[in-house]
């Protein structure tokens, strides 16, 4: 049986790795800390202080479930590059800021910035294929 103590060290230790990993994505796709607050879903007064903290651990993500969806949207998009294009990690950074044909024109990252996790899903949509699959609801 788990302890609440326990329970809660593994929570604060699965929050520290989101945290850390989406805070590495933005960090890459070379974001502005306005950006960041955007696309995280974040308060205003989250300060680039408040980032550098996630950055080296010692704060976290607010525990809030649109906050952790939007990053775990975010981690996945990230893992759909890396496996699209697994000899050359820095088309993450490329194809995100690379206008598409299947977006009109638009950027990945404008379609995110302009429609939140709207935006997320669909560009995910577009990366993954079972995870729009999910989204049709379809069933085996």
């Amino acid at each position: 049986m788990t302890t609440a103590n326990e329970y809660s060290e593994k929570q604060s230790n699965a929050l520290k790795q989101i945290t850390q990993a989406v805070v590495s994505l933005l960090d890459s796709w070379r974001l502005q800390t306005a950006e960041m607050q955007h696309l995280l879903g974040l308060p205003a007064n989250v300060k680039t202080r408040m980032f550098n903290k996630y950055r080296d651990g010692n704060a976290f993500l607010p525990d809030d479930p649109e906050v952790l969806r939007r990053a775990m949207y975010l981690l996945r998009i990230n893992d759909a590059l890396r496996t699209t294009y697994p000899m050359n990690p820095k088309m993450s950074e490329r194809w995100i800021r690379q206008p598409q044909r299947r977006f009109r024109g638009q950027t990945p990252l404008s379609m995110i910035m302009e429609s939140g996790e709207n935006g997320m899903i669909l560009v995910l949509c577009e990366l993954d294929c079972t995870f729009s699959w999910d989204m049709t609801g379809s069933t085996g």
